[in-house]
């Protein structure tokens, strides 16, 4: 399975940035993808999951929530929308495939794609 993310780049604080990550084949090791994301000088830190055969996301919606994760089930690809972005939201940021929403075990990495805010 290889994971394939694209979409970063610099923006400035509030802005907004889409990342997209596909994934090659589906198995059971990759009915959930997500996103990690490692800020400079920093552990790497779970952003979110989601499902692609049930749509179940992780964390849940929240309508205060600035970033926010879809999927296209027949395209195999995942989606993350991030809005009103601020610096502290600089990161290498790491599409990923797993068995479960946690995300604590995974079964593939993408490579990273750098997502810059200035302020």
């Amino acid at each position: 399975v290889q994971l394939q993310a694209s979409g970063g780049g610099l923006v400035q604080a509030g802005g907004s940035l889409r990342l997209s990550c596909v994934t090659s084949g589906r198995t059971l090791s990759n009915y959930v993808m997500g996103w990690f994301r490692q800020p400079p000088g920093k552990d790497r830190e779970f952003v979110a999951s989601i499902h692609l055969r049930t749509g179940r996301t992780y964390p849940p919606p929240s309508a205060e929530a600035r970033f926010t994760l879809s999927g296209d089930n027949s395209k195999n690809t995942v989606y993350l929308q991030m809005n009103n972005l601020k610096p502290e939201d600089t990161a290498v940021y790491y599409c990923a495939s797993s068995t479960n929403l946690s995300m604590l075990r995974v079964t593939s990495w993408g490579k990273g794609t750098q997502v810059t805010v200035s302020s």
